[in-house]
């Protein structure tokens, strides 16, 4: 049987509107407890913004400026295979289901493992797995962490200790749970250059101070361990489905795959666990 993006979809979508600003942005993403909502104007979807938008545009503020414009959009009448399929395409997590323009539901990552549990895959994590992946080290401060898993564009990442041995998870959900928003006086010098106004200034006034408020996100001065969580891992040959369920159980996007003996080989996303449910669904 044929399974629908309406069969699935959260039909009590957390949104944001605009105007609107960067505070209003994370009190609906904390409270709701979701990593990333759509923007709304005048009833129509305008965008999409995120908890990964939030901390790599750190000094903005307005929701126009901040969201992802050009959202990618899907239909209640689509299939999920449809649905995975254009989640992988545009490495998104979550995707608006409109109806005349109008928000109707929305469908993610998420709920797509949980339609991959169901199904109890067989398929074995090792043809899925991802062998490449960014590593932090425990006592390393937080912000720092946050600096490289912005560099290197991940949302999750695998915590050693000074062992080698895996030891944690820190997402971009833990570094929201660990941020605050600082208002700060930043200053910033405007000096006479050799425009037609130059004979204006006052010699002694070459130079003026311009003061003004900025608020940012800042990540605590803490180290990651302080942060991290405790990490749940799977096997090599352990099902797609089995991991999807624990995934969903968990509340968690990603599982770092380990050796019998605790090594860790690499990681299972959840959009990997896509790429079998499509593949299962094709074959059939």
């Amino acid at each position: 049987m044929s399974i629908f993006v309406k069969d699935i979809m959260v039909r009590d979508v957390a949104y944001v509107t605009i105007p609107g600003s960067r505070d209003d942005v994370l009190k609906v993403l904390q409270d709701r407890k979701v990593s990333g909502v759509p923007v709304i104007k005048k009833g129509e979807v305008v965008g999409m913004i995120t908890r990964t938008d939030l901390l790599s545009n750190r000094e903005e503020d307005q929701t126009a400026l901040l969201m992802t414009r050009d959202a990618v959009m899907i239909s209640p009448e689509m299939s999920i295979v449809e649905a995975a399929k254009l989640l992988i395409e545009h490495d998104i997590r979550r995707l608006p289901v409109v109806e005349e323009k109008k928000l109707v539901g929305i469908v993610t990552v998420a709920d797509l493992v949980q339609v991959a549990a169901e199904l109890d895959i067989k398929e074995k994590v090792e043809l899925y797995l991802e062998k490449e992946t960014s590593v932090l080290w425990s006592e390393m401060p937080l912000p720092v962490a946050g600096s490289i898993m912005e560099f290197a564009a991940v949302q999750a990442c695998p915590v050693i200790d000074t062992s080698l041995k895996l030891v944690g998870m820190i997402s971009d959900r833990d570094l929201i749970k660990a941020s605050v928003i600082e208002d700060t006086v930043e200053k910033t010098d405007m000096s006479a250059n050799d425009g037609d106004d130059v004979w204006m200034w006052d010699r002694v006034m070459q130079t003026i101070s311009k003061y003004y408020t900025v608020s940012r996100i800042q990540l605590k001065n803490i180290l990651v361990r302080e942060a991290m969580v405790a990490p749940i891992t799977a096997f090599k040959k352990d099902d797609v489905g089995k991991c999807a369920a624990t995934m969903h159980k968990n509340r968690i996007d990603q599982m770092p795959v380990i050796t019998s003996g605790g090594k860790l080989v690499g990681m299972l996303k959840d959009t990997d666990v896509l790429m079998a449910l499509v593949d299962k669904c094709q074959m059939k």
